[in-house]
């Protein structure tokens, strides 16, 4: 069996962790000695075990002498948990073949170059294309300082999202819902904004599935979100925070503060609204690395108008309302050479529904 054939392995296990590493990311490894696999580990919740550091607990025998299969470089700094290189130096691994090279200033080359300080063989690259999309929102998040931002929307046949008087729940399929609650859990954050809030009142919440609850972020410019609101009644099910232009001394912002909620001044756009530019700036310092973006239209527009999308999941339903609400507004396109281009990775059925995800060129 070959390098790639284990890699592929350790790729299976590192998805196990989707719903529950964010920000870091998914890692799977395999230990393999003489032909045959002692040990398995991934990565399970951000803060436990590295999944290097599971695979070895995992081996059921002496591990010294064999070859450990990662699909991220190890980590050689001291986080949360101590450094992985140390316990595969320690263990007396003989070769370690890894995926792709970690971004992360910390780590990037740094731990190979110990392990082969350390007479080590190391292999990088393998599978590095399947490693790289695996981790596309953490490579993302390390290479540009900004978190990865997913925009979500069901809508109709004839690209509607809600009816013209606003009814929109539901468009899709009960089965499709539960796609929406498995992106939920997989993105370190979850964006809407106010208007959206007020029409549907979520919760913001995963429950369909078994996953983490993500960071809730209501994007309000001028804090007319009802008190009442289920994001603001239910706030111990997950951290909240309100974006608005609004200054601490205004009373609306103290009357929000009481919830619970974190309530964050942002510079306004043009427009007059939360500039969204910056926010996910201010929620990258706050170490988020992904946001799923839910609605409305006016917060998916101008996502889109200002580039700031990274990839679409689109459900279109087997509907035709006619005259209704568009999903996308106008992103002042008059020429079809500044289309914005879509790259399809995936078109999948779920129920009667279509799943188009995309990335944006």
């Amino acid at each position: 069996m070959n390098d790639e054939h284990f890699m592929r392995l350790a790729i299976a296990l590192a998805r196990k962790g989707r719903f529950y590493v964010g920000p870091n990311p998914m890692v799977g490894a395999v230990i393999v000695k003489k032909g045959m696999i002692i040990g398995r580990g991934y990565h399970q919740r951000f803060g436990g075990n590295h999944a290097e550091i599971n695979a070895i607990h995992n081996a059921g025998e002496d591990i010294a002498g064999s070859t450990l299969y990662v699909t991220l470089e190890p980590c050689c700094h001291e986080g949360k948990t101590p450094p992985c290189t140390d316990s595969i130096i320690k263990n007396k691994i003989a070769r370690v073949v890894i995926g792709t090279i970690d971004s992360n200033p910390l780590v990037s080359c740094q731990g190979i170059h110990s392990l082969q300080n350390c007479g080590i063989e190391v292999k990088t690259g393998v599978l590095e294309k399947d490693c790289r999309h695996l981790n596309e929102k953490f490579f993302h998040y390390m290479e540009t300082g900004l978190p990865f931002v997913t925009v979500k929307y069901a809508q109709t046949l004839d690209g509607r999202i809600a009816t013209a008087t606003g009814e929109s729940q539901w468009i899709s399929s009960a089965a499709s819902l539960k796609l929406a609650h498995q992106l939920r859990a997989e993105h370190d954050a979850i964006l809407v904004g106010r208007k959206t809030v007020d029409k549907d009142n979520p919760e913001l919440t995963v429950r369909l599935i078994k996953g983490r609850n993500p960071l809730r972020v209501i994007v309000d410019s001028e804090l007319k979100i009802s008190p009442k609101a289920k994001v603001l009644q239910n706030i111990s099910k997950a951290p909240t925070i309100i974006a608005t232009i609004k200054k601490p001394g205004d009373a609306k912002f103290k009357r929000l503060a009481s919830s619970g909620a974190e309530i964050i001044t942002v510079k306004a756009d043009k427009k007059g609204q939360v500039d969204l530019k910056i926010l996910f700036k201010v929620l990258a310092a706050k170490n988020i690395s992904s946001i799923l973006i839910e609605g409305g239209a006016q917060i998916i527009t101008s996502v889109l108008k200002n580039n700031l999308a990274n990839r679409i999941v689109t459900v279109i339903a087997p509907k035709i309302i006619g005259k209704g609400i568009e999903a996308v507004g106008d992103l002042n396109i008059r020429n079809l050479d500044l289309a914005k281009i879509l790259s399809i990775q995936k078109v999948t059925r779920i129920g009667n529904d279509i799943i188009i995800d995309s990335r944006l060129k």
